[in-house]
């Protein structure tokens, strides 16, 4: 990443816990390495194992990401550079509306059966990933089922999730799959008003459809990506577990650079830095 990026990522990064006070060691390897192999490895599509020997040890990459995973840092992290970024944008940090739509996508051979099924519509072997955006196409939340879930068992779940994380969220776009029982559950157990957005009958071709073209757009960056380190992504095909980086890291990439941009390139040392960090010897090199 650019330094004027790597100015901006880094004070959203969680801090470590013995620096306030709960124990452990300073950590070893630049926060800044971790984050350019994790990066690395999203957007060439290669194994752990094969990271190249200009980064730290793969064990170790791998050490730091399964503990930022299942610590819920990541996800931390991810939103904190999402209310920058909507911040920058002249909108308010914590959005008050979302859009969801789903996409299917074939399973690999080693992918188990239990996780994985047939969508009668799109004729697709495999998984279906959910995810819902914000009005800026900005990841908001994630869920990974079976392709033979249904929109409106899948949607009740997704919503609720996406309640209890982000409260302000009143009104939420859908396409025809989310109907019935689904938009009375999220009125009146979410609070939340789900308007369907459907394609008029009498439309040929391709049109673009007000509001559910964000989260279109959301999923075509999505998958430029050739390996998340989850099965959030084109990963739902070889992934094995069906849990995983609920905030990918594609997302995370695109938020940081769109972020840094307005962001006057900083001097060589990285630019200023609180007292936290100049007093942290695990980022010395950063």
């Amino acid at each position: 990443m650019s330094d004027a990026e790597w100015a901006v990522v880094r004070d959203a990064m969680p801090v470590p816990g013995w620096l306030e006070g709960h124990g452990g060691q300073p950590e070893s390897y630049c926060h800044r390495q971790m984050v350019d192999a994790v990066r690395y490895l999203v957007a060439g599509g290669i194994t752990w194992r094969a990271m190249p020997a200009d980064f730290p040890a793969w064990d170790r990459v791998y050490a730091f990401f399964r503990r930022w995973r299942d610590k819920g840092l990541v996800t931390e992290f991810h939103d904190r550079l999402r209310g920058r970024v909507r911040e920058a944008a002249g909108r308010d940090p914590e959005p008050t509306a979302g859009i969801i739509d789903a996409q299917s996508v074939k399973a690999a051979a080693s992918v188990p059966a239990a996780t994985r099924g047939f969508d009668g519509g799109k004729k697709v072997n495999g998984r279906e990933r959910r995810i819902v955006v914000d009005t800026l196409g900005l990841l908001l939340t994630v869920m990974v089922t079976a392709a033979s879930v249904t929109d409106r068992d899948a949607g009740q779940t997704l919503l609720a999730r996406l309640s209890e994380r982000h409260w302000r969220v009143t009104r939420v776009w859908a396409d025809g799959g989310y109907t019935g029982r689904l938009v009375d559950f999220a009125r009146g157990v979410l609070r939340v008003a789900l308007t369907v957005v459907k394609r008029s009958d009498d439309t040929s071709g391709f049109t673009v459809l007000p509001k559910r073209w964000l989260v279109e757009r959301t999923s075509a960056w999505l998958m430029h990506s050739r390996r998340p380190p989850g099965p959030v992504l084109p990963a739902c095909r070889t992934e094995t577990l069906t849990r995983g980086w609920r905030a990918s890291a594609p997302s995370l990439v695109r938020q940081g650079r769109r972020v840094a941009r307005p962001v006057p390139r900083p001097p060589e040392h990285g630019g200023p830095r609180s007292a936290v960090q100049r007093s942290w010897p695990g980022r010395r090199c950063c």
